[in-house]
């Protein structure tokens, strides 16, 4: 079965999207389907020409042809269309889909209206209107969380279904790293911009050390107005889970992720999670004892320093990335997006 994701989120971008992605490519190959092989291909910005995205330079967006887009996904010959994000990519291949009346997937992966919010001065009705009209035609919209699947509903979203997310217990796991900070040692990970809402983090007066792993259009204005912070830049495989198992409490002061997978890979580390209690680390967590959920980031990181870190690593061992595949796949099987001659059979015709 072949499986063909449109992304406008690819490397070299470092994000919970490209993570997804990627990871669930990886995990899906051990997987089969009635028999059959599972292989996912990916149309992304790497076969376009791009432009940095305004305010955001590091994003590159692509600026694809309806030709180009045809002929990319005749080449692939998929058994399934799924959309993972509502780029010009994604646009683009949902127009391919409604003109030659193919079935698709979609999948909500950003809060745009809060992601959009932080920069520039438009309602939020106005992006879910449009968010809506994009996943409309959708024969499942995937969401990360019962939560968001419930809320999305709620929106006037059509279809909506369950796809829950993993971590790699293989690479993120305890381990005995010495980072030689003052201790505690609070860390937060992820992309260093706006919307991940960091100064809630660096403006708390904690003991010992704070660590921000990860890059951004906001890092040079955040490294100069907290010099006593330690900024360390994007980390990547043992790199990044070293730092993880050396830290003691992991903060997450974003108020606007659909879902966080690095709070997976603290959690699989052996590191509590402090947090606001929002959408995203609520989701995640609930009502374990795994991590502290308040108000007050400042009370939640001195309550994360008392949890089990052995209680972290055994909730996240219940998420695995083949789960997650496997949920992936049954929503494409269920909803009937497997293209007219697909999973084995005679291949559809696809033209320009």
């Amino acid at each position: 079965m072949r499986i063909l994701v449109a992304t406008d989120a690819w490397h070299p971008q470092v994000n919970g999207v490209v993570r997804t992605l990627t990871k669930l490519a990886d995990a899906a190959k051990g997987l089969n389907v009635e028999g059959l092989g599972v292989e996912f291909t990916f149309l992304t910005p790497q076969s376009f020409r791009t432009f940095a995205m305004p305010s955001y330079r590091d994003v590159r967006l692509a600026m694809p042809r309806p030709a180009r887009i045809a002929k990319l996904i005749a080449e692939a010959r998929p058994d399934s269309i799924h959309i993972a994000t509502e780029g010009p990519i994604g646009l683009m291949v949902r127009r391919y889909c409604r003109q030659r009346k193919l079935p698709f997937t979609t999948s909500f992966h950003t809060r745009f209206p809060e992601y959009v919010r932080a920069r520039v001065p438009v309602p939020e009705s106005l992006i879910w209107r449009a968010l809506r009209r994009f996943h409309a035609p959708s024969r499942a919209v995937m969401a990360a969380t019962p939560a968001l699947a419930r809320e999305l509903t709620e929106r006037g979203f059509d279809n909506v279904v369950l796809w829950p997310r993993g971590v790699d217990t293989h690479l993120f796991h305890p381990r005995a790293i010495d980072l030689c900070l003052p201790a505690p040692v609070f860390l937060s990970v992820g992309r260093v911009a706006v919307e991940k809402n960091l100064e809630a983090f660096l403006d708390l007066k904690l003991p010992g050390t704070k660590v921000v792993v990860g890059d951004g259009p906001a890092r040079a204005s955040l490294e100069e107005a907290y010099p006593d912070a330690i900024f360390l830049g994007e980390k990547h495989g043992e790199a990044l889970a070293d730092i993880y198992a050396a830290a003691d409490v992991f903060v997450f002061p974003s108020k606007t992720d659909t879902f966080g997978l690095v709070l997976l890979e603290a959690l699989a580390s052996g590191l509590p999670v402090a947090a606001f209690p929002v959408k995203g680390p609520r989701d995640v967590i609930g009502d374990a004892p795994v991590g502290a959920l308040d108000h007050d980031l400042h009370n939640a990181c001195f309550a994360a320093l008392d949890i089990s870190r052995q209680a972290c690593v055994e909730f996240a061992a219940n998420y695995t990335w083949e789960a997650s595949a496997r949920a992936f796949i049954d929503s494409i099987r269920a909803v009937g997006a497997v293209l007219p001659g697909g999973n084995g059979g005679e291949q559809p015709r696809f033209v320009a």
